[in-house]
């Protein structure tokens, strides 16, 4: 038996990774936080202020004998729009970017592999998403974790999250719990 694995993906609002990401068979847990800049445990506020070039990401603790790691990251790019840079949706800036954090060099062979010969064939503009190497990962507060099984009924959770489910719902519904 293989022991959990661990993933860490920027996609623009960890809140939306975050919901989507807890209905997959084999995710054993999701994590909000951050990861990509250079202030040391940084708080929301810093982030959003722009100057810590840390991006929203969410840490994904995953059994790769139910899920590949390849299977973790189809799903993110479908569930995301990689070809805009720094945005997804409403939400603008570097925090919001694009990113894939890889662990080890086997998952920069995959990420590479799943950008090339799958991503690139989805979206009809180039993809933006930058593969870095993970340094640190930041868990972001209590308050930001579980975000929208905690408040489904908030306009945010209703208005932007809430479609992503029901798309992953019909893109995805053989992979979900």
């Amino acid at each position: 038996m293989a022991s959990n694995q661990l993933a860490t993906l920027g996609g623009g609002c960890f809140w939306c990774l975050e919901a989507f990401y807890q209905r997959v068979k084999g995710i054993e847990s999701v994590v909000s936080g951050y990861s990509g800049g250079h202030t040391k445990n940084p708080t929301m506020a810093e982030v959003y202020g722009g100057k810590t070039g840390h991006a929203e990401v969410v840490q994904l603790k995953f059994d790769p004998e139910t899920i590949s790691y390849e299977e973790i990251l189809e799903i993110f790019y479908v569930m995301h729009d990689p070809t805009t840079l720094n945005r997804q949706d409403h939400d603008i800036g570097d925090e919001y970017r694009s990113v894939i954090f890889y662990h080890d060099d086997g998952q920069k062979l995959i990420a590479d592999k799943v950008t090339a010969n799958f991503a690139a064939k989805l979206w009809r503009d180039p993809i933006v998403t930058q593969i870095v190497p993970l340094q640190k990962f930041w868990p972001a507060g209590e308050d930001q974790q579980d975000f929208y099984n905690k408040n489904p009924s908030v306009g945010y959770c209703q208005v932007i999250i809430e479609p992503k489910i029901q798309k992953l719902r019909q893109k995805f519904a053989a992979k979900l719990k």
